[in-house]
């Protein structure tokens, strides 16, 4: 819960993170009592030519953590929350999430979660490692993380690697051959470059129907994420919040407010992530 509900608090230069503003995230909770907060970024960097507004500069990045942390919230990977979740704790933790597995999140936003001691999860393409958003036709060009640059990253602690399929399709158009090798291709794949559990997978544009989340769950992973998947929300359509360039102290804090009304608890009684599952 915020510790201030005071919309116009700055959301400029902060100082360093204080330990006593995270305690507030370790306090138990009752499963399932509140809606789930997950923020959704995909690149972090140059926002000068960005057609779909999905690039947020890195001080923008690093003021909208920095007003997480003066309200007592912490970011953390998917995996990490949904295990606290389950265990009746974690009240107070924010998901963070980075799609598409852009290569400037490790160069921008790695340093500015490392500044504020968050976690997130990046959802990656292990058919595209190296390449390029190919899907957006606007462009502009992005390089997306290499073998080695995921791998780097799936050893930093805090942050999870998952899935975001193979190639970027909309999984909903997608027949049942094409449906399985980019949900299970991509998992095996990414199991074997990282030598650890994937455990999450995120739907390509956000869309999700009962096949394609039947098709995740039987194909091992623990979690799906999606964008605002209705009826179909659990552990398998888990929403988020889009958080961009434009979202400064008093977006986000209508956002959050947004989500605790909108929002209905995720039933995680389909297989929660837990701490022995990582």
């Amino acid at each position: 819960m915020p510790v201030s509900a005071d919309p116009a608090d700055p959301i400029g230069p902060t100082d360093a993170p204080r330990t006593e503003s995270r305690t507030r995230a370790e306090r138990p909770a009752r499963p399932g009592t509140a809606p789930l907060w997950v923020a959704m970024y995909h690149s972090v960097g140059d926002c000068s030519d960005d057609p779909y507004r999905i690039t947020v500069s890195p001080d923008r990045l690093d003021r909208q953590l920095g007003w997480l942390h003066r309200r007592g919230l912490r970011g953390v990977g998917m995996a990490d929350l949904l295990a606290a979740r389950a265990r009746g704790e974690g009240r107070g933790l924010v998901g963070l999430t980075f799609d598409d597995g852009y290569a400037d999140f490790a160069d921008h936003a790695l340093p500015v979660l490392r500044r504020w001691g968050f976690g997130a999860t990046v959802f990656v393409l292990p058919g595209r490692l190296g390449g390029t958003n190919e899907w957006d036709p606007l462009g502009p060009r992005k390089p997306l993380l290499t073998a080695d640059a995921i791998r780097r990253l799936a050893d930093t602690e805090g942050l999870e690697i998952a899935s975001h399929g193979l190639t970027h399709v909309d999984l909903t158009l997608a027949d049942d051959a094409l449906l399985g090798a980019e949900i299970g291709g991509s998992r095996a794949l990414l199991s074997e470059l990282t030598g650890r559990e994937v455990l999450g997978l995120c739907y390509p544009y956000g869309t999700v129907d009962r096949r394609v989340a039947d098709a995740v769950r039987a194909a091992g992973y623990r979690y799906a994420c999606a964008i605002d998947p209705g009826p179909l929300t659990g552990a398998f359509a888990l929403p988020r919040v889009h958080v961009g360039e434009n979202d400064t102290s008093w977006r986000l804090w209508l956002k959050h407010r947004l989500n605790r009304l909108r929002r209905r608890p995720v039933p995680l009684a389909a297989g929660p992530v837990t701490e022995a599952a990582r």
